[in-house]
Order: C-alpha cells, then structure tokens, then sequence
C-alpha cells in the first residue's frame, strides 16, 4: 500500500495526549469504533489524500456547473444580503480554525482543523446542492406528479390518510418537525468522530458519497420536477402545515418565467421532490453509523424516524422516497468502485 503524507502535522504525541486529555473511557470508544482487525497495521487515514484531492476537484467543477445553470437561468447571488453574511462569518471561522489553529500547539487542534475542513465541505456542498434545484428548476417544463401519484396509488401508499393521520395528533406534528430538521445533526457527529480518531478516508468517503448522491438526486430532478403531493392531491382547508410548507407551486413557475433573479442564500427552500434527497441522506447516514458502534443505534433511531417524517414534513411521495433510496445506494456503490480501484492499482 502506497503511503502518502498526512494533510496535517501532528506532532508524534499529540494523539496519546488529546486522548487521553478528556475521558479515558471515552477516548477507547471512540478509537474501538474506528480501529479494527483489517487496518489496525496501517495509520487511519494515510493513503486518502488521493480521494480528498479528486473530491476538492469534484467540488471545484460543480461550482463551476452551477455558474452556468445560474446563468442560463438568469440567476445570482447577492453577497451582500444581510442574511448571507453568516455564511460569509462561517467561512472565515474554518479557515482560521483549519490553518490557524494547528499553529498554536493546543493538544485539541489537530482534531479540530480536521473537523473544521469537513464541516466546511459538507457546509459548501450542501449550499451547492440546494442553490442549484433554483436553476435546475427554472430550466424545466412540465411536472411528474400525476405519474409519482400512479406509482404511490400501485404500490398501495395514501398520502392523504398518512396526512390526516399526522394532522389529527400534534405530538407527531412536534416530533416529524424535530427529526426532520435533524438532517445536519447525523454528519456534525459522524464527522466529529471521524476529525477525533484521524480517520481522513471515513471523513472523506462520507462527503465523497454525500457530493455524488447531490448530483445524482439534482440530475434526476431536472427529469421529473414536480410540486409534491401537498400541493397536487390536497385541496381542502390546510389544517396542518409541513415543514416544508408550499413553495413550489409557486416559485417553479417564477423561476421558469425569470420573474426572480436573486438566489437568497439565507433563505432558500426545498424545491426538490423527486428523488427525496432527505431519503437519501438518512440511507447515507445509516451506512456510515453503522460502522461507529457508540453512534449506531442512536443514529439508526434518528434517520429512520427522519425517513417516516419525510412523507409529510417534506411532502414527498413513496416513490420519490424510493427513488431516494436509490440514488444513496447508487452513490454509494460507485465510490466504492472508486476505492476498490484506489486500492487495486496500489494508491491507497
């Protein structure tokens, strides 16, 4: 196996030192969950800058995709909205913790530039993903909910009683709001785990799976735009809104007949039904906790309460669920190509 130079300079002994600086139970969970029998010969994360590098590369082309699409739909970004300056301060904040922090020498830095660069990536793609539906969206014609309907109706799903149900009983009304916002709580952990125990490759497979399942899921959607089953199949007096409430009946045909042409990223909203994208984080999330045994079953618990929140809290249809599924599965499966080839022509 090719070794290649760490990303970060961590002094020999900082490692024993940050572990053993807050619990020593702790410290062992956390190194169990990533340590096993098939790399515990090989220094967590040596052999990725590879993978982080085509990753950074990935990204850098995406952004470059959707400054085409925003111009093609006459588009943009205006800085300096007031509510994108935290964007703005959240940015500056990672790169003073990713580059400046390590030069102090606090035994804790290593773990948290590492994180900071991971939050930072999942933060951008993340922006990338949701800014993109906006110009994908004006650049379609037509909806496929009539056809999403058919596939729910076949497969026996009734949006309507699984809306009722939801509507009649407020405490499921709390919790769907709670889980389904819960989609940046799952990675700010996995992450979190993977800066302590310096497991680069698990941090950055995890984006790498997360980046593609975006495009996927974006590709997708630019195939069959739709408004969602709130809006298509509810007619009657709004007794409960979702979370994601109904802007898609309304800013799809704004946005096709370039009436808005600023993109608030301090207030962007979901436009993407199908495929569900918060079905495939919840598959990706799964995935990656279950190879952390002190995160398994919490993270289990949450994301598949995520998954049965998403048909109401996101007005998604099953199919589009399904199809979210498999955009996870689809991701998924090709950066482990990507890795099984890393490994067979010895670069990782």
């Amino acid at each position: 196996m090719t070794m290649t130079q760490r990303s970060w300079s961590v002094p020999a002994s900082s490692t024993a030192t940050s572990h053993g600086a807050i619990a020593p139970g702790l410290s062992a969970v956390l190194t169990a969950d990533f340590v096993d029998s098939a790399v515990v010969s090989a220094i967590p994360g040596e052999g990725w800058s590879l993978l982080r590098r085509h990753l950074l590369l990935a990204m850098a082309t995406s952004l470059a995709a959707l400054s085409a699409l925003m111009h093609l739909a006459e588009l943009r970004i205006d800085p300096w909205r007031a509510s994108n300056l935290p964007f703005c301060a959240a940015a500056v904040l990672a790169l003073v913790l990713r580059f400046g922090i390590p030069r102090t020498g606090w035994r804790h830095a290593a773990p948290l530039a590492r994180f900071s660069e991971y939050a930072a990536l999942f933060m951008v793609i993340s922006l990338m993903g949701a800014t993109a539906s906006y110009p994908v969206s004006g650049l379609t014609h037509g909806y496929a909910d009539a056809k999403l309907h058919r596939i729910d109706l076949a497969l026996g799903f009734d949006w309507i009683a699984w809306y009722n149900c939801v509507s009649a009983h407020p405490a499921l009304q709390v919790l769907g709001t709670v889980v389904y916002r819960s989609i940046y709580v799952t990675p700010a952990l996995l992450l979190g785990v993977a800066a302590w125990t310096g497991r680069h490759d698990r941090a950055y497979h995890f984006l790498a799976t997360f980046w593609l399942a975006a495009v996927i899921t974006l590709c997708l959607f630019s195939l069959m735009p739709a408004v969602g089953p709130f809006s298509y199949l509810w007619h009657g007096p709004i007794t409960y809104m979702p979370e994601s409430e109904l802007w898609q009946p309304g800013l799809i045909p704004a946005l096709r007949a370039h009436t808005v042409h600023v993109v608030d990223l301090g207030q962007l909203r979901g436009l993407v039904s199908a495929p569900s994208f918060h079905t495939a984080a919840a598959v990706l999330y799964i995935v990656a906790a279950w190879r952390v045994p002190s995160l398994r079953w919490p993270l289990l618990t949450l994301n598949v309460s995520m998954l049965l929140s998403t048909p109401v809290e996101g007005t998604h249809y099953l199919s589009d669920m399904i199809l979210g599924a498999i955009v996870a599965g689809t991701a998924l499966v090709l950066v482990g190509f990507y890795r099984n080839w890393l490994t067979e022509t010895g670069r990782a």
